[in-house]
């Protein structure tokens, strides 16, 4: 499956990445980069680094928006660190990001592509709505998104909303009503995807340079999830996107109606699910709603170990 990976590193965005690279049912075609967990700068460089990590620098990064469409970007440093990708140490970026930037990389690589692909967008959607403003016709040479965000019930950031789609409602939006496939991975099924202490210890085990720097990534990503939840581990949320797309059953899904909050601000970004059809609209939305958690533990572990046996060191 040819794919395009639109994200904001952030620790669960730097699995998504391995995950991407590692599967066999997968071709990452290009990485896209967005403001979201950090600044711009700050998750392009994260992206840059990760995939010098893994000695990937063929595949093609480019920075994209700075920013949401019309409201002031807000930085998630309390959960991922001032850089975005705290806790271990990673190589400088070997290799820069593409001059022409996030739309127009992905815009060659769709035309350039045989058949349509996959955007999997796991940050704040900024990148993708700008697309299709700028670029509608490219609609058809999408096969669909698979997209992190969103809630059914609690949010992440407020009492209702999930991070990524309250950072920037208005391009949710604009993709929810793009009337191309969308697969949702909510909260609701991201936070049972922990990856908890004993599977840190996985990764150290494999006594690879990538495991060791991911095992530390998860140690500081944990503590946040200890401290808000009470949990021993972290959902890693950004990853459940990626490997749903290798592996279709690993996540339950139901199809939905769900639209996005942008006017109030309490309830800003809110993904509204009709669950029971009451607003009588049909379905446009895949949403996720269950996953096979040990699974889904042994492909990130698989995926670290495969690429950490490629990598340069």
């Amino acid at each position: 499956m040819p794919l395009i990976l639109d994200c904001d590193p952030g620790h669960d965005d730097a699995l998504a990445i391995i995950v991407a690279l590692a599967r066999p049912e997968l071709e990452l075609l290009a990485v896209t980069t967005v403001a979201g967990n950090a600044s711009l700068e700050a998750t392009t460089r994260n992206a840059l680094r990760v995939l010098t990590l893994v000695g990937r620098t063929d595949i093609p990064v480019a920075a994209g928006a700075a920013g949401p469409l019309l409201r002031p970007l807000h930085v998630a440093s309390n959960i991922h660190g001032a850089s975005g990708l705290e806790g271990a140490d990673l190589p400088d970026p070997a290799f820069e990001p593409r001059r022409e930037g996030a739309l127009e990389l992905i815009r060659s690589v769709l035309l350039a592509a045989p058949e349509p692909v996959t955007v999997a967008a796991v940050g704040p959607l900024t990148n993708i709505a700008l697309l299709i403003g700028a670029h509608p016709e490219l609609l058809a040479r999408i096969a669909g998104f698979r997209i992190m965000g969103g809630a059914i019930t609690e949010g992440n950031t407020t009492a209702s909303a999930e991070f990524n789609i309250w950072q920037d409602p208005e391009a949710a939006r604009s993709v929810f009503d793009s009337g191309r496939p969308i697969t949702l991975m909510t909260l609701d099924v991201t936070h049972q995807a922990l990856f908890g202490a004993a599977d840190v210890a996985r990764l150290d085990a494999l006594g690879t340079r990538v495991g060791s720097v991911f095992a530390d990534l998860l140690r500081y990503f944990a503590r946040f999830h200890a401290e808000r939840y009470g949990w021993d581990g972290s959902p890693i949320h950004d990853a459940v996107a990626v490997a749903h797309l290798a592996l279709p059953d690993l996540v339950r899904t139901a199809p939905y109606r769900v639209d996005v909050e942008t006017t109030s601000e309490l309830t800003r970004g809110r993904t509204v699910v009709d669950l029971h059809g009451l607003t009588g609209q049909p379905p446009n939305v895949e949403v996720g709603i269950g996953i096979d958690r040990v699974r889904f533990v042994d492909v990130l572990v698989d995926a670290v170990a495969s690429v950490g046996a490629a990598a340069p060191g």
